[in-house]
């Protein structure tokens, strides 16, 4: 336990789906290793690179001295160019060395968390080359594990733990995102009420109101006559928010009530993740 119960929700929720990552792969024969997931020019290696680069960075490693390849077609950006060094370093590691990696890394990592003695609000550089308290940094870190958890198994046919600890953080940091998906980037005119019904593994509503100098805050009571509603599954949701599917791929799964124009606004532009 660390000394510091705050933030022992995080870390439960990041042991759990490390866990699981670590349960899924390890018996994957070389080739299962290539499959492709949704993260475009990603493999299920490169998903488990990507963990470990990160959870090493966490660690204080530093950052391996390596020229990416010219023709990666899927890095179009810095930071992407700054996420794929610690995976294309690992391309052509074997089976047995991505899981020996990955198993120390753990090891090293839970010690570091179990012997966490900072405040939660202490200041922490993230493998994003930005400081942000260490609360939000494990907040984060629960997140990008479970996501990438979820990336695993649809890649490999093993659907799971929708509803473990880490689906809850993540459920938690993507509704503190919804009044800038709504107010700020699909612009919702002001005196808006846009309705999340979300049911499944997770099941919860939300409203993001629009105030009169176009703020957007959510909360969970119910609102009368709202603009828009959307009635969606979670994994659907959590798939959306995480730019893992586009909205016209699961159109059949989600129900719109309300301003269709605003509707198809807010989802063209739902994504928070890259």
């Amino acid at each position: 336990m660390t000394v510091h119960p705050s933030l022992q929700s995080s870390i439960d929720a990041w042991t759990h789906s490390i866990e699981a990552i670590t349960e899924l792969v390890t018996p994957l024969a070389e080739g299962e290793w290539s499959r492709a997931t949704d993260l475009p020019g990603w493999s299920v290696r490169d998903v488990v690179s990507h963990i470990i680069g990160l959870e090493c960075e966490m660690l204080g490693d530093p950052r391996p001295i390596h020229s990416l390849p010219r023709d990666l077609y899927h890095v179009q950006s810095e930071s992407a160019r700054r996420m794929e060094v610690q995976v294309d370093v690992r391309r052509h590691h074997t089976a047995l060395e991505m899981v020996s990696e990955l198993e120390y890394t753990v090891i090293r990592r839970s010690r570091q968390l179990r012997n966490e003695t900072r405040q939660p609000d202490a200041l922490v550089r993230t493998p994003f080359d930005e400081d942000r308290t260490l609360d939000f940094a494990l907040q984060l870190r629960a997140f990008d594990v479970w996501v990438h958890e979820q990336d695993l198994r649809r890649a490999l046919g093993a659907p799971g733990n929708l509803d473990s600890p880490g689906a809850q953080v993540t459920r938690d940091i993507l509704v503190k995102a919804l009044p800038a998906v709504v107010a700020k980037r699909a612009q919702a005119p002001a005196g808006s009420a846009v309705v999340f019904d979300v049911t499944g593994p997770v099941e919860f509503m939300r409203t993001v109101r629009v105030d009169a100098e176009g703020r957007g805050t959510v909360d969970g009571s119910v609102s009368l006559g709202p603009t828009v509603t959307f009635a969606l599954d979670w994994d659907v949701f959590a798939r959306l928010a995480c730019g893992r599917t586009r909205p016209q791929a699961v159109a059949d799964q989600v129900k719109i009530d309300g301003d269709q124009k605003l509707a198809a606004a807010i989802l063209d532009r739902f994504a928070i993740t890259p």
